[in-house]
């Protein structure tokens, strides 16, 4: 962790931009150039089991990426540092990074994010829309079925105004798919 930064700064992308589970002095929206978000990781635990993962986001390289970044108090640093790494590092499929944030008014901040591990065996590379929704639809974790899970994030993102037409598409195929049977 770079020990000389005056503020520190998180950034999310997925659950963490309406869910952070921290106290923040500020949050704005904020966008990331060289990642985009991506239903890139198969979910063991929450949305999904070993033998029948889910899939949840992750930051995966290329293109860019909405999120909402987040100002902490520099003496609550630490602690919410401990509650990042025990939510995100549960298996071990994101690499901690720092990463350069632009906020909306032009500033440049660093802040500290989740990137999948493209080498894990949990990273899900280059899915299809369908075949995405094919897995999120029959998946189901500790907490609560994979649908939930993305329609959900896709319900908030709009909140949020931010469109993310992958993720959208993936939910109204598994819709399609679940209305199916």
């Amino acid at each position: 962790m770079p020990a000389d930064m005056d503020e520190f700064w998180v950034f999310g992308y997925g659950s963490l931009m309406w869910h952070p589970g921290f106290e923040f002095e500020e949050r704005q929206l904020a966008v990331v150039r060289g990642y985009h978000r991506a239903l890139c990781i198969h979910s063991w635990v929450h949305r999904g089991i070993e033998t029948a993962p889910g899939l949840v986001l992750g930051l995966e390289r290329g293109g860019s990426c909405k999120g909402a970044a987040f100002r902490i108090h520099l003496d609550s640093r630490d602690g919410v540092v401990d509650y990042l790494r025990e939510r995100e590092l549960v298996t071990n499929v994101y690499l901690e990074r720092f990463i350069p944030v632009r906020l909306p008014d032009g500033r440049r901040v660093t802040a500290i994010t989740y990137v999948a591990d493209r080498n894990h065996r949990q990273f899900a590379a280059g899915l299809s829309v369908d075949a995405a929704a094919r897995i999120v639809a029959n998946a189901e974790g500790k907490s609560g079925r994979n649908s939930d899970y993305v329609l959900n994030t896709v319900s908030h993102l709009r909140e949020l105004g931010i469109r993310d037409q992958w993720i959208e598409d993936v939910a109204d195929r598994m819709l399609a798919y679940s209305a199916a049977g």
